[in-house]
């Protein structure tokens, strides 16, 4: 994004010293200011994305969170039983449990990483997406420029993000409707804390 957003100030620099060299008759040029933010949030291409996500990474969310029920389950027993266990059952039964643990932590912290390069897969798509449908529209529209981020102020009737959202969505009707209904991405689950060792 931060590439895209410097690209166009380099674009407007260059406009502008362009209609500075000439005639006034001339230096009127169709300018566009459009809201990136807003295709992105607001863009059914965006919502589809994240329920990609969320149905693709949903299946390792619930193992994790039954691993995290099971070890809890375990936890409890062994707070509830430690009283009448053998040193070397009580001892079995806290090296198993913080095996368990450091294991949940171990496929916690892949899920979050795996979660977070599918995520930059798919926002990088979905930018590309977004910067040709703007270009398509601008040309058509015969805009001779049209910039994104880092506008500070626009007069509404500069900015272009409405239509290009509208050509958006319209896009999107052509493809098959979703099932569902689009979600967030889904979270990572909770952290476990390592069980507390008994005097």
């Amino acid at each position: 994004m931060i590439g895209i957003q410097k690209s166009w100030m380099r674009v407007v620099a260059a406009a502008a010293l362009l209609a500075a060299g000439m005639p006034a008759a001339h230096a009127q040029l169709k300018i566009g200011v459009v809201s990136v933010p807003q295709l992105i949030e607001e863009s059914p291409q965006a919502k589809g994305a994240m329920q990609a996500l969320q149905d693709e990474f949903m299946p390792r969310r619930r193992e994790i969170e039954n691993q995290q029920k099971e070890l809890k389950t375990r936890e409890d027993k062994l707070t509830r039983d430690s009283a009448v266990m053998s040193e070397a059952e009580r001892g079995k039964s806290e090296r198993e449990l913080r095996d368990g643990q450091r294991e949940l932590q171990r496929r916690q912290n892949e899920y979050v990483e795996d979660l977070n390069v599918r995520r930059n897969e798919e926002l990088g798509k979905l930018q590309r997406t977004l910067l040709q449908e703007v270009q398509t529209y601008a040309k058509a529209q015969g805009y001779d420029l049209v910039v994104g981020d880092g506008v500070l102020y626009a007069k509404d009737n500069i900015n272009i993000t409405p239509a290009v959202l509208s050509n958006l969505q319209a896009h999107s009707k052509s493809a098959p409707p979703a099932t569902t209904k689009p979600a967030a991405t889904p979270p990572a689950p909770a952290a476990t804390k390592p069980p507390e060792k008994k005097p």
